[in-house]
Formats: structure tokens, sequence, C-alpha cells
């Protein structure tokens, strides 16, 4: 079953992309919630339209994502939390709490679009982390894992 994403579905694709899906996915889950639409000749049509009308602003955000991957790049991140012996946290650093420290940074991104290797950071230490800031545009983060000054 051919469809056309309305909206980014993970996993699967971007939107104004046409995936091909099988059917019970396609009417059970896809359509029924909006993420997508059936790809018949019209919508075929209207989506070419609208894809050449949106080349040139697609282009600028390209543009700006790509400025914003270069301040990434530059971004040194240092986040604290309590650690124990052997430098193992308590816990651990998930993109929830890079996402909060990013925007600290004045950075505003999505926690979504953050990738971490093996979903959390568990260790003091470097880590690096995948940010796709556009369909075409990803960065790597280099963030430092910081013990937490202990108070008594």
């Amino acid at each position: 079953m051919e469809l056309i994403l309305k909206q980014d579905v993970e996993n699967l694709g971007f939107k104004d992309d046409i995936v091909t899906v099988k059917n019970g996915y396609g009417r059970n889950f896809l359509i029924p919630q909006g993420l997508a639409i059936l790809a018949t000749s019209s919508a075929k049509k209207v989506l070419a339209e609208n894809l050449k009308q949106r080349a040139f602003k697609e282009q600028k955000l390209i543009e700006d994502a790509q400025n914003q991957a270069k301040a990434l790049g530059k971004l040194s991140l240092k986040i604290a939390a309590k650690a124990g012996a052997g430098n193992k946290l308590f816990g651990s650093i998930g993109t929830i709490d890079l996402e909060a420290a990013l925007a600290n940074a004045g950075h505003a991104i999505d926690r979504k679009c953050i990738k971490l290797a093996g979903g959390s950071v568990k260790t003091l230490g470097t880590h690096t982390a995948n940010i796709r800031l556009h369909r075409e545009v990803f960065a790597a983060l280099d963030f430092e894992v910081t013990k937490e000054a202990e108070t008594k």
C-alpha cells in the first residue's frame, strides 16, 4: 500500500515522503492517526506541486540547520550528575537532560531529534549525541558528564 506521509514517522519516513507499507499498518494505524493519506494519482500530483513551491523555502531551512550544526559543533556542554564509585552514575543521562542543557545554552532542540548510543549515558566522561536538525542535516554533539559537587 502506497501512502503519502503528512508528518514525520520514526523509522518510516519524513513528511511528504511516499512510502510503501503493509495494508494493516496503513489502514489501522497511519491513516486513522492522521499520519498519512492514500497515494492516489491526484494526491501525487498535488504533492509534486506543493514540493515545487516549497523548494525555495526548503533551501533556506537547510542553510539555517547547517548554521545551527556549526554552532553546536563549537558548543562545549557539561552536565553535572551524581556519581558513585567507578565513575558510574546514580541513574542516567537521557535525551530529556540533553534537551534541558541545550535549552540553557540557547539551542531549542526537540528531544525526539536527539539520539544517544545505547539510549542513555550511565558513566562519567565524554560522550557523543547525534542530532537531526533537518531531514538532510545531522550534527554530532560532544558533551561531558561530570561529577556533581557534593555538599555536606
